[in-house]
């Protein structure tokens, strides 16, 4: 009789050691994206979703064998040291018994004996709900929920999202969420790599050559110098007239000039485009001095965080040309140094 109860012993000890040594987990993948694997007949990820979706009644299971290989465990300790010892014994067992499950080696064999028969466990599971509604207790609850807090934190996902986004969508999903708060004076062409040209200028033949040579469809028309632009000159306009008597600029110019200040947001800038009709901005300063033109190439680019062909495309950075001024707008005629 002793020896019978010698084995049980050891047999309860050894599945005690293996039940608490499962240790099932979520998936890294949200549950939507088990789901979208699941679909296209990932079968690993339909298992997962299983998982993901009975880990509550898992860890409940895990508990009510625990509960009840430990109570088998002190009876029968009681009936092979008596009360006193047996009852020492199975707290010693009750304390220690999960951290024993926990070493590597009984962890090791119980997690993969376990994996072995999940499936057919789930399975059971799903069949038999009200069984485990009957002996759900309290456990941690999956809940893959991700409530993003601030804006910084969605694009700190972006960035870390690996080879999951492409680099041209993470740009396109970088710029849609920054595109509020970006400014004008991070994109205009800036002040010295304006092409003007001044109201009094007469439109002869060599002058419509130079004007045609500068890629541009429309250009700013000034009195004097670069901060007082008077109108538009739009080159298609002037086709017209190569074979005409030439007129001067300010005569066929399009007397309406739309401002906007190099600090405005992005998505007022193309708020005011739509509104206006309008595909060329000045970009002024707080004094009304002219820093620069704002296309609405230039606002399309930087929402879409690609390239458009355009007029203003001559160079890649346009910043680095105008370190050296190539206009000369950085010093006109009405200028003085302080």
């Amino acid at each position: 009789m002793n020896i019978l109860l010698w084995i049980l012993y050891g047999l309860f000890l050894i599945c005690l050691l293996i039940v608490l040594g499962v240790h099932p987990q979520l998936s890294s993948h949200s549950r939507f994206e088990l789901k979208r694997r699941a679909k296209s007949g990932d079968e690993e990820a339909e298992l997962l979703l299983k998982r993901h979706n009975l880990l509550r009644d898992l860890f409940s299971l895990q508990r009510v064998l625990a509960a009840v290989l430990l109570v088998l465990l002190s009876f029968i300790g009681i009936e092979l040291f008596h009360w006193t010892l047996g009852l020492l014994i199975s707290f010693i067992i009750a304390l220690e018994s999960g951290a024993v499950a926990r070493m590597s080696f009984f962890q090791g064999y119980s997690q993969k004996l376990y994996e072995s028969y999940e499936g057919k466990i789930l399975l059971f599971m799903e069949r038999h709900p009200y069984i485990f509604r009957a002996i759900r207790s309290v456990s941690p609850i999956p809940n893959d929920a991700y409530d993003i807090e601030s804006k910084e934190e969605l694009l700190e996902m972006v960035e870390q999202s690996g080879d999951v986004l492409k680099t041209h969508d993470k740009q396109l999903i970088v710029n849609g969420l920054t595109f509020n708060t970006m400014t004008v004076e991070k994109i205009m062409t800036p002040r010295s790599m304006i092409d003007s040209i001044a109201k009094d200028e007469i439109l002869g033949p060599l002058v419509l050559d130079d004007l045609y040579k500068t890629g541009h469809s429309r250009l700013p028309v000034i009195d004097k110098d670069i901060d007082h632009v008077v109108g538009m000159l739009y080159i298609q306009d002037l086709l017209s007239l190569e074979n005409k008597r030439s007129q001067r600029a300010g005569a066929v110019m399009e007397k309406r000039a739309f401002y906007i200040r190099e600090d405005q947001t992005l998505d007022k800038a193309l708020a005011a485009f739509l509104r206006t009709r309008h595909h060329l901005f000045i970009v002024v300063n707080e004094f009304r001095e002219t820093v620069g033109l704002l296309s609405l190439e230039d606002v399309m680019e930087a929402l879409l965080g690609r390239k458009i062909i355009d007029e203003f495309d001559a160079h890649e950075d346009l910043r680095k040309v105008a370190e050296h001024n190539p206009r000369g707008n950085n010093s006109p005629q009405t200028s003085k140094n302080i």
